[in-house]
């Protein structure tokens, strides 16, 4: 299998990383300089009564100065690192390759997966697919927990708990299949490639439909093996094709 990295995907956005690691690093050394300030300097026992027999309004004071001195550094040091650990982990997580990139090994070079795309309209597309059979989008369903279903009506949860109408994942694989045919075909009317569209459901009871697939994550080299040749697609029109995604990736 061939990897198209997407670039958006590698370059996550500067201001929120930037903005992260100025908070963080901020908090970890006011934290550490807080600890300093209360443990290796005097500051903190001169605002502390050093009186035999302290009033209550000293010891209230000193509990309270103390209290601080002990709570908050480790406070800003521990959320300043926590902090950075969510920058680094920003940076350094790994691009996801999606279900095609899960079962990459069974898959041989002939196949060219791109794991998300973005069309001039602003749409993406993921989990494409170029073979010698044309073009395969493969959908994903949301988490099962957030993903509920009716009949024919699917809904999903929202960040505020509420459930919202969502279309068909089936149709919806349907629809970017059929984006992606017009892309390419406004750029060679004398050629169409064959778009093929799947949804990876998992143990979800889901049946396929006449223009979908519905299959499971071990399913998918199966699946594109068993899509009919193109003979009209010679090597240099997949190439081309692949550029073109390259492109938009």
């Amino acid at each position: 299998m061939q990897l198209i990295q997407s670039t958006h995907v590698l370059r996550p956005a500067r201001g929120p990383l930037l903005l992260g690691t100025v908070v963080g690093g901020v908090l970890l050394l006011g934290g550490l300089g807080l600890a300093w300030l209360a443990f290796a300097t005097p500051i903190i026992r001169g605002l502390t009564p050093s009186v035999v027999r302290p009033s209550l309004d000293q010891m209230l004071i000193g509990g309270l100065v103390w209290g601080l001195s002990l709570v908050v550094p480790p406070c800003l040091a521990i959320v300043g690192t926590i902090r950075l650990s969510v920058v680094a982990a920003t940076v350094l997580r790994p691009p996801k390759t999606g279900p095609v990139g899960s079962v990459g090994d069974a898959l041989g070079d002939e196949y060219i997966v791109a794991p998300s795309v973005r069309l001039p309209d602003g749409r993406l597309i993921r989990n494409l697919v170029v073979g010698p059979f044309g073009v395969a989008i493969i959908g994903e369903l949301p988490s099962p927990k957030n993903l509920r279903r009716h009949g024919n009506s699917w809904e999903i949860r929202r960040m505020d708990g509420r459930w919202a109408p969502l279309e068909s994942p089936l149709e919806h694989a349907m629809r970017d299949a059929e984006r992606i045919r017009h892309w390419l075909a406004a750029e060679d009317r004398d050629f169409l490639v064959k778009v093929y569209s799947a949804v990876v459901v998992g143990n979800q009871p889901i049946a396929r439909t006449a223009a979908c697939a519905a299959l499971a994550d071990d399913q998918i080299p199966a699946w594109l093996a068993s899509l009919p040749p193109q003979r009209s697609l010679n090597a240099d029109r997949q190439a081309d094709i692949v550029d073109r995604i390259r492109s938009i990736a």
